[in-house]
């Protein structure tokens, strides 16, 4: 069967939809991919998944993601397994944040996160007013430490990612192709 001029033309071109959503998200999921990239995903995604305030770190891994060329599969898996830590971070970010400022510590537990919320959605601005000053200490706190973290999980997740690329490679390497069927197609 020949292709028509309009059938090669359509196969050429690609539809918008294909220009701004497939193809981005199809580069976001593909970016990133070597061994460094993925032990530097590894590391800024961990960073900002245990950034101080609640509800901000998926965004916050969308963007480095973007900006520094990451993996958006890697980041945002790394931020969700990191949720499980989150809120013990946030209150030792928060103790962190009042020892630098020299401030009293304001104990934070499950009551006060409850106590937070119900204030946040009743009045943002008292909100602002009552916690916004603990937030920018432990965001101060997060800011000393997120470095380091960074650079650290890097050191470590390197040489695993390497190891664990060396032996997938090993093990693909190692498998004999198995030839196709010997029955005719239809």
């Amino acid at each position: 069967m020949k292709e028509t001029p309009q059938q090669d033309k359509a196969a050429a071109s690609p539809s918008p939809w294909q220009r701004h959503v497939i193809d981005p998200i199809a580069l976001q999921l593909t970016q990133g991919i070597t061994t460094e990239k993925i032990a530097l995903t590894m590391a800024v995604g961990s960073a900002l998944a245990l950034f101080p305030i609640f509800g901000t770190t998926t965004l916050l891994c969308l963007l480095a993601g973007i900006v520094l060329k990451l993996n958006q599969a890697i980041i945002q898996l790394v931020n969700m397994l990191c949720a499980t830590i989150h809120f013990p971070i946030i209150v030792g970010l928060f103790r962190l944040g009042h020892l630098m400022f020299g401030v009293p510590y304001t104990h934070i537990g499950l009551g006060m996160v409850h106590h937070m919320l119900d204030t946040f959605w009743e009045d943002p601005g008292k909100f602002f007013e009552r916690f916004g000053v603990d937030a920018v200490h432990a965001i101060a706190a997060w800011a000393v430490l997120a470095p380091v973290w960074v650079l650290m999980i890097y050191l470590i997740a390197l040489p695993v990612v390497r190891e664990v690329l060396r032996r997938r490679v090993v093990i693909v390497s190692q498998t004999t192709p198995t030839p196709p069927p010997a029955h005719p197609v239809p």
